[in-house]
């Protein structure tokens, strides 16, 4: 472990815990979802100035997740080219695998639609390696009218996730960060060096007390795709002229104090 992640983790044990049981209870009925970039010192000072208002969430006395990613895309990056270009409606197709709760994983399809809601869509399978089995054809099928055996997996992630929720359980916070970018079909890796990813789920009705963190330290908000950004750092064959926006404020982002 790096002193930072052990820098991280310390601020986390100052919060209180809840656990996954507990969380599954939150629902927000009025949801808006909107992303955040910091960098690991911005992420400090917001745990810092958080702990007073927001549980941690635990899995298995863990305050920091593991998880691993697989996207899959048609030959030709049917849904990169959607995505980078802007467009909607827009899917994704991808295998999340929960790496500390025994492996648990999903097939999911994303969907944001025109007027910008995203909608996502699982089915539990037994590994990355077996999503044909437990109806994942049909399930692709149902969702994007098309089969997965016209996709193929491109992508591969791994990365850290931080789960926060206030007290009043109005709001929820993913924190994702140490972000490791595979390639499978330019065999490149990429890592998301300083970055971190904040994305706020809340009752748009109630007020927040991490925006007005988020505010004071002057954390914008800001679009972060995993699958794109990693595509396009992973593959320069793939065209990314929406994106040269966006990767200054990444840049800008890491070399930030």
């Amino acid at each position: 472990m790096t002193e930072q992640y052990e820098d991280i983790l310390r601020l986390l044990h100052e919060m209180p815990p809840i656990t996954l049981e507990e969380m599954t209870g939150i629902k927000l009925m009025n949801r808006t979802d909107t992303k955040f970039l910091a960098n690991k010192t911005q992420l400090m000072q917001v745990l810092a100035l958080a702990k007073n208002d927001y549980y941690v969430q635990e899995i298995g006395g863990k305050a920091i997740a593991q998880y691993r990613t697989v996207y899959w895309d048609s030959p030709d990056y049917r849904f990169y080219h959607m995505h980078q270009a802007g467009r909607r409606p827009r899917t994704k197709v991808r295998v999340r695998t929960y790496e500390d709760s025994g492996g648990l994983t999903f097939l999911e399809v994303k969907k944001k639609d025109n007027h910008g809601k995203t909608k996502k869509k699982r089915i539990q399978v037994a590994s990355q390696e077996a999503v044909f089995e437990n109806g994942g054809d049909e399930f692709v099928i149902k969702h994007t009218n098309c089969s997965l055996h016209e996709f193929h997996p491109c992508l591969q992630n791994h990365f850290h996730r931080i789960t926060l929720v206030n007290r009043g359980k109005t709001e929820r916070l993913t924190i994702d960060f140490d972000i490791d970018y595979t390639n499978f079909d330019t065999d490149k890796q990429a890592n998301s060096d300083q970055l971190v990813i904040i994305e706020l789920k809340r009752d748009g009705l109630v007020f927040s007390p991490i925006k007005e963190i988020l505010m004071q330290l002057r954390i914008k908000p800001h679009g972060y795709s995993k699958y794109v950004i990693g595509s396009h750092m992973t593959n320069p064959a793939l065209k990314a002229n929406m994106l040269k926006v966006k990767m200054r404020e990444i840049v800008k982002r890491n070399n930030k104090k």
